[in-house]
């Protein structure tokens, strides 16, 4: 990044992701990679904008005027509005925690999420980003993806449990089946005692989003599941399609 002043703002920004929420002037600046004089100016200047808020302990978190402004995007203005009550809908009928995700580059942004009732180890949140190799919307998003986004990813096949997929033929494999039947499923992928299952929501014929749920298991239920997420996913695409519909690029 340059430095330009607002280069180094937006690289104070760009410190804070799923794993760090809240930070100190020290760590924003280390972590930005500006001196700790410079950075202590411009979060001053952030702080009076409302672009970050200060905690009582003293650490700097992302503030209410970021947020307001994250709801102006079409991502959410669009993709949400239309989703939420078919999501609802998934939520009431299955009580499973219920995925709404778009691809941002080479990861899954969560855009979307309904807590189930059942107690199933979860690990994304709101806004937050996920290896696409991992997870169910993530696998569905890949399968879609240019092919230049799905060779970078298959070069980077990290673990994060022992039940990752990490060979690329296999993985290559995955996405052609769920190209061809509709669905993709992890199961223990991405965190242990949980299994995924997820389906593409498209505008037209392009698919901009992947809608999941997490449950302990997928044996006795998939069919059901799937054909569920199905409808859901046919409701969100129709109201994507209707006359107030957003432009997706």
């Amino acid at each position: 990044m340059g430095d330009s002043v607002t280069s180094r703002a937006l690289a104070l920004l760009g410190a804070f992701d799923g794993e760090n929420r809240s930070l100190c002037l020290t760590e924003l600046a280390r972590r930005a990679g500006i001196p700790l004089a410079t950075a202590h100016r411009l979060v001053g200047e952030l702080h009076r904008w409302g672009a970050l808020a200060r905690e009582p302990g003293g650490d700097y978190v992302i503030g209410r005027r970021i947020w307001q402004l994250g709801l102006l995007a079409p991502v959410q203005s669009g993709l949400t509005q239309a989703a939420s009550p078919f999501l609802h809908d998934l939520y009431g009928t299955t009580l499973a925690t219920v995925h709404l995700a778009v691809r941002d580059g080479l990861e899954v942004l969560y855009v979307e999420r309904l807590a189930g009732h059942v107690s199933v180890p979860v690990v994304s949140r709101v806004g937050s980003r996920l290896p696409m190799h991992a997870t169910g919307v993530g696998k569905v998003l890949l399968a879609y993806a240019p092919e230049e986004v799905r060779l970078e990813v298959l070069q980077n096949l990290t673990r994060i449990t022992a039940y990752t997929v990490t060979q690329p033929a296999r993985l290559l494999d995955q996405l052609r089946r769920v190209r061809a039947e509709g669905y993709a499923t992890t199961g223990e992928e991405m965190s242990l005692g949980a299994c995924s299952v997820a389906v593409p929501v498209r505008n037209g014929e392009t698919v901009v989003a992947a809608l999941g749920m997490v449950v302990p298991d997928l044996r006795r239920q998939l069919p059901r599941l799937v054909s569920a997420l199905q409808v859901a996913a046919h409701g969100i695409s129709r109201t994507l399609a209707g006359p107030a519909s957003v432009e997706w690029k």
